[in-house]
C-alpha cells in the first residue's frame, strides 16, 4: 500500500533521518514513536505530500486513499456537525448543500436537470448518513448536536467531528496524530473498540500506552536518524528494544576487544622487519571490518523530582450542599464531596457530566454559587488546568516563569535550575521564551511551576496531555511518592491504573464513590474499559473437589463475607442517596409553598420588585425539582435492583 525506500530529510543542516525504508500494508496497525524532535510529524508530512524528501523514494499504490487527523486544529466553515461528518468527498459535501436548499440549487444551476435527492442517493448519502450518526453518537455527540454549526464548537469537539468524518469515509490508510487527546474515557473506549474492526491500515502517533498496547501490531521507532521496526504492541517493543540493545552492546564490546588485540600487535611489531608483513596484514584486517556503531543515545527522559509538601490533617477538603449552574443548565444540585489525606481520587464519567466543573469548584477556579467549600487543617491546594498553556506568560523565559513562583525560604535559583534539569530544561534551554516551546514543553514548565513548592492537595485536569510516554512514566513514579492528596481527571487508562486508589463516578450531577482502585471500579460497574496486561488476573489455582473457585474453605468464607459486606455497603450508599434526594425535594417543595403563599398576599404586589424576585425564584425551584426528581427516579430504581 505504501513503500518508503532510502528516505532522507534534513532541516537547517540538521539531519532528522537518513536511509529510511518502510513498507505499510493494509493489515498493518503501526504506532510511530520516538523522542520529541525526532521527526515523527515530518515523516507524516512526507507521506501526505506536504513536504518533499531530500533523497529516496515514496511510492503509494494506485487509488489508495489516505485520511489524516492532525493533533491540534482542523478547518471548519458554515457546515453543521453532521455535514462535516459526511464531507467524505467534494461531491458528497456539495450534494448535502443541494438537498438542504434545493431551490437555491436550481436557481444557481438552471442547466442542471436532475433531482438533488436522487444524486445524494446515488452517492450513497442515506446509508452514509446512518453510519455517520452512529459514529457521532459513539464519540459522545448528542442528537441535538447534529444540526449545530461546527463554528460554535470548542476545538476539541471540532477534532471529534473531523474524526467522525474520517471514520465515515474509511480511507485505506488512516493516519492519526495523537487521536485520543480530545476524548473522554467513554468515547475513548468506543473509539478503541471501533478501530479494532477497522478494515484499512493505521499509522498513528500516540503517547497513550494502553491505546497502543490494545491496537497496534507493530512499532516503528525513529531514533538517532534511523528507524527501527518491531513486531507486537508497545510493551513488546520495550522488551525487544532492551534485548536488541543488550545484544548489540555485547557484539560491539567483543568487536572492540578484537580491534584492540589486533591494534596492539600492529603497534608492537610494525617497526620490526621480521613481523612487518604480519602487522600490515592485521592493519588491513582492521580496515576491512564492518564496524559496529552504537546508536546515538538521545533518549533523555524526564526524571521528575520535587520536595514533599507539609503534612495536612486527615480531613482534606469538603464540599457541602453545592448548587452550580451555567445559565439554565443545572450541573449540580445539593452536591456533597469530601476527600481525606493520602487518597488519589480519579473522577470518571461521560463528557459533560461535570468532572471539570467539580475540579474547578474544589480549586476555587469558579466561584461557589451556593453551598460551602471547607479546607482541612494545614491544607494548601494547587490546580493544574487542562488549559495550562494559557496560565503561562509567553513573553517569559522558562527560568523567569518558574522563578516567579513563590518558593520556600532558602530555595535559590540554583535549586530552580536543578529542578528544571529534571524536566529536560538544562543549560541554555532555561532561557528559551515560552512562546517558542512545543505543547509538551509547555506542559513540563507548568508541572515545574506547580511542583517547585508543591501543595499537599493536587488538583490535576488531564495531566498527561502533550507528554510523551517516558515523561508520563516519570510523572507516575513521582506521584506515587507524593505524600499529599491527589484528585485528578484523565483519559489515560494506564495512568489511571497506576495512580488511582479511589474512584468517583460523575453522572448527571450525581457522585458515586468506589473505595478502591480502577479495577475495583470496573468490577463493580461491569465497564468494558479493559485493564492493561500487567493488571489482568493471574490463572486460578487448581480447584478442590466440590469447590470450583480454587479457594480453601477459610478463604471462601472470607470472600463471601467480603461480598456480603460490599453488597451491603453499596446498598447503604444508595439508600443514603435516595434519602438525601428526598430531603432536598421536600425542602424545595416547602420553599415553593412559602413563595406561592407570599404571592397570594395583597401586600406583596405593593412592591413590584418583590413579585419579580418571587417569580424568578419559583422558576429556579421548578427547574431544580425537575432535576432532583429525575435523579431520585434513577437512584430509587438502582436501590430496588440492589434490594432484589
Amino acid at each position: 500500500m505504501l513503500t518508503l525506500a532510502g528516505l532522507a530529510k534534513a532541516y537547517a543542516g540538521r539531519t532528522l533521518f537518513e536511509d529510511v525504508s518502510l513498507q505499510i500494508n493494509r493489515s498493518d496497525r503501526i504506532g510511530l514513536v520516538g523522542p520529541n524532535g525526532a521527526g515523527k510529524s515530518t515523516l507524516f508530512k512526507l507521506v501526505l505530500g506536504e513536504e518533499e524528501q531530500d533523497a529516496g523514494q515514496l511510492q503509494r499504490e494506485r487509488n489508495v486513499i489516505v485520511g489524516f487527523l492532525p493533533q491540534e486544529s482542523a478547518p471548519v466553515g458554515d457546515e453543521t456537525v453532521l455535514d462535516l461528518a459526511l464531507a467524505v468527498s467534494p461531491e458528497m459535501a456539495e450534494a448535502r448543500i443541494w438537498i438542504r436548499d434545493p431551490d437555491k440549487f436550481f436557481l444557481e444551476h438552471p442547466d442542471k436537470h436532475f433531482d438533488p435527492h436522487t444524486r445524494y442517493a446515488e452517492l450513497g448519502g442515506f446509508e452514509l448518513e446512518a453510519k455517520a450518526k452512529t459514529i457521532l453518537a459513539g464519540l459522545s455527540f448528542r442528537v441535538s448536536d447534529f444540526d449545530r454549526p461546527t463554528r460554535e464548537l470548542s476545538g476539541g469537539w471540532v477534532m471529534r467531528a473531523h474524526l467522525a468524518r474520517l471514520l465515515t469515509q474509511e480511507p485505506d490508510l488512516l493516519m492519526l496524530d495523537e487521536p485520543t487527546n480530545h476524548l473522554d474515557l467513554y468515547s475513548l473506549n468506543w473509539f478503541r473498540e471501533y478501530l479494532k474492526g477497522y478494515p484499512g491500515g493505521i499509522l498513528m502517533i500516540s503517547h497513550d500506552r494502553d491505546f497502543l498496547n490494545q491496537l497496534v501490531n507493530g512499532i516503528v521507532e525513529i531514533r538517532a536518524r534511523r528507524i527501527f521496526k518491531y513486531n507486537g504492541n508497545y510493551d513488546s517493543f520495550l522488551v525487544q528494544r532492551e534485548a536488541n540493545e543488550a545484544q548489540l552492546l555485547a557484539v560491539f564490546k567483543n568487536q572492540q576487544k578484537e580491534i584492540e588485540r589486533l591494534q596492539t600487535f600492529v603497534d608492537r611489531f610494525r617497526s620490526k622487519a621480521s613481523k612487518a608483513s604480519q602487522a600490515q596484514s592485521k592493519m588491513k584486517q582492521i580496515e576491512r571490518m564492518d564496524k559496529i556503531e552504537l546508536p546515538e543515545e538521545n533518549r533523555k527522559n524526564v526524571k521528575i523530582r520535587f520536595p514533599q509538601p507539609e503534612r495536612s490533617g486527615q480531613k482534606v477538603i469538603q464540599l457541602e450542599n453545592i448548587d452550580h449552574s451555567y445559565g439554565s443548565n443545572v450541573v449540580y444540585a445539593g452536591m456533597e464531596f469530601k476527600a481525606e489525606r493520602g487518597q488519589r481520587i480519579v473522577l470518571v464519567g461521560p463528557n459533560g457530566a461535570g468532572k471539570s466543573t467539580l475540579l474547578k469548584l474544589l480549586a476555587e477556579a469558579v466561584p461557589i454559587q451556593s453551598g460551602e467549600r471547607k479546607l482541612g487543617h494545614n491544607v494548601s491546594a494547587g490546580y493544574f488546568s487542562q488549559y495550562r498553556a494559557d496560565t503561562l506568560d509567553t513573553n517569559n523565559t522558562v527560568l523567569a516563569e518558574v522563578l516567579g513562583v513563590k518558593r520556600r525560604v532558602g530555595f535559590t535559583e540554583e535549586h530552580v535550575r536543578t529542578l528544571l534539569g529534571t524536566f529536560l530544561f538544562s543549560g541554555d534551554d532555561v532561557f528559551k521564551p515560552i512562546k517558542v516551546l512545543s505543547g509538551g514543553e509547555k506542559s513540563r514548565v507548568a508541572l515545574a511551576k506547580l511542583l517547585i513548592n508543591p501543595p499537599n492537595l493536587l488538583l490535576m485536569d488531564e495531566p498527561t496531555t502533550h507528554l510523551d510516554i517516558p515523561s508520563i512514566d516519570s510523572l507516575i513514579d513521582a506521584l506515587k511518592q507524593f505524600d499529599g492528596t491527589l484528585i485528578f481527571i484523565s483519559h489515560d487508562v494506564h495512568f489511571i491504573h497506576k495512580i488511582a486508589n479511589h474512584v468517583v463516578e460523575v453522572d448527571n450531577g450525581v457522585l458515586m464513590h468506589y473505595p478502591g482502585d480502577y479495577n475495583y471500579y470496573l468490577s463493580k460497574t461491569s465497564q468494558t474499559l479493559a485493564p492493561n496486561a500487567s493488571s489482568r488476573p493471574q490463572a486460578a489455582a487448581p480447584a478442590r473437589p466440590g469447590n470450583e473457585t480454587g479457594l480453601s474453605k477459610k478463604e471462601l468464607r472470607k470472600l463471601k463475607a467480603e461480598q456480603r459486606l460490599a453488597g451491603s455497603g453499596e446498598k447503604k450508599v444508595q439508600q443514603m442517596l435516595v434519602e438525601e434526594l428526598e430531603a432536598k425535594i421536600q425542602a424545595s417543595e416547602k420553599r415553593r409553598g412559602e413563595l406561592v403563599a407570599e404571592l397570594e398576599l395583597p401586600e406583596t404586589y405593593k412592591n413590584g420588585g418583590r413579585t419579580r424576585e418571587i417569580n424568578m425564584e419559583l422558576t429556579d425551584i421548578e427547574k431544580q425539582l425537575k432535576f432532583l426528581g429525575a435523579r431520585w427516579e434513577d437512584a430509587a430504581e438502582k436501590l430496588l435492583a440492589l434490594e432484589a
